[in-house]
């Protein structure tokens, strides 16, 4: 799964820009500049991702980018957090058998999941192996 999402910017008629997601409509927020509103885009949709983990909701699949939009991707660590997310809910491996596999106390394997709790990115790779994914990383070219 990936975790940049298409957001579109549209221009304020008091000044700065609005955005909005179409795979979050619940997410949306503001910003006086291109590159504010682009900041706080990443900072809105962090906090999408996290509330959908908190309240073991659904993440959604990103859409592709259309002409007209932006793309905006999630931190790294609560990227790593949802897919981790993602992997436990589609394989059904608990915190007990996510500990086990990992050589962890419970608690510590419910911390991973946890979008409010800061994780080690190599911790977070062990997880996702555990339950039978691999973490691939692209870099691209900034716009």
């Amino acid at each position: 799964m990936q975790f940049i999402y298409p957001a579109t910017l549209t221009p304020d008629p008091t000044g700065g820009f609005v955005v909005t997601f179409r795979d979050w409509p619940e997410a949306i927020t503001q910003g006086d500049t291109l590159d504010e509103a682009l900041l706080e885009a990443a900072d809105c949709l962090e906090e999408a991702v996290a509330a959908s983990i908190d309240d073991r909701g659904e993440i959604p699949a990103s859409s592709a980018r259309l002409p007209d939009e932006h793309p905006v991707a999630v931190p790294i660590q609560t990227a790593l957090k949802a897919a981790l997310y993602l992997a436990v809910g589609e394989t059904g491996v608990g915190p007990t058998e996510l500990a086990r596999r990992l050589g962890i106390n419970e608690k510590e394997a419910r911390r991973l999941v946890d979008p409010r709790h800061a994780s080690k990115a190599a911790m977070l790779e062990r997880a996702l192996l555990a339950v039978g994914r691999r973490l691939a990383i692209e870099v691209e070219k900034a716009a």
